[in-house]
């Protein structure tokens, strides 16, 4: 199976930001213009943007549903997350044009809700583990009380047919420190394909959590600030 890496572009008010341990912060790259950045990684290979919307994750209005349709304008396809928590949620991004849904962890609470939202998706839904010190957590006001053990949902969410998991070793998410593997390899053995993200600055870390299990990974501040050639990157996943 090939692998798939994902360029990020993390959004908020319209512009690229990075989320960091400390909150959003503004993301210089391409002029701060995720179009531009878009356009970018198009040109380096890639076939799909991981697109995030930090309004919403945030807890307020949702602010790139109309960049999700300018985006796969461009013919990539597009991953939509960020407070995505439910069935309105995910109707408006696919609505908008994304191929894909990513389900936050907030909405791992109603284990029946996000089991009727897997059936009635299919592959155009992943779920999202927002992960740390092997707990499932959130980001946002929705998931400020969500403390949920790994290895247990996981057992539930593959019996409720999850088509397939976004792995955030959420620590590490702009850090540039490097993947968690070992969560990755956790989480692959649910049986269901994995994406990881957190951490990933460069080709070895790609390798890494192929290695590990997973069938693609997101790259976000590594791709958009260095050290990650996104070109070279995608090149090896092409024959990974």
């Amino acid at each position: 199976m090939t692998f798939t890496v994902l360029p990020a572009l993390d959004v908020a008010a319209g512009r690229l930001a990075t989320w960091t341990r400390a909150g959003a912060r503004p993301q210089a790259a391409a002029g701060g213009d995720p179009l531009e950045a878009a356009r970018r990684a198009i040109a380096a290979g890639a076939r799909w943007l991981h697109l995030v919307d930090l309004d919403r994750a945030g807890g307020g209005r949702p602010s790139t549903l109309a960049l999700v349709g300018e985006t796969a304008a461009l013919g990539v396809k597009v991953q939509a997350s960020g407070g995505v928590v439910g069935a309105a949620e995910v109707d408006e991004v696919l609505g908008a044009g994304a191929a894909r849904a990513v389900l936050a962890s907030a909405a791992l609470g109603d284990e029946a809700a996000v089991a009727s939202l897997a059936a009635a998706c299919g592959e155009r839904l992943l779920v999202g583990l927002e992960v740390v010190g092997g707990r499932i957590v959130g980001r946002g006001p929705k998931a400020t009380d969500l403390d949920l053990d790994l290895a247990s949902t996981l057992g539930w969410l593959a019996a409720a047919g999850a088509a397939g998991f976004v792995v955030t070793a959420l620590d590490r998410v702009g850090a540039l420190e490097g993947p968690d593997a070992g969560l990755v390899r956790r989480v692959a053995r649910a049986g269901r394909p994995v994406i990881a993200a957190g951490g990933i600055r460069s080709l070895d870390d790609l390798r890494r959590v192929r290695e590990a299990g997973a069938v693609g990974a997101i790259v976000g501040r590594a791709w958009l600030e260095g050290p990650l050639d996104l070109e070279a990157a995608l090149a090896w996943a092409s024959t990974a």
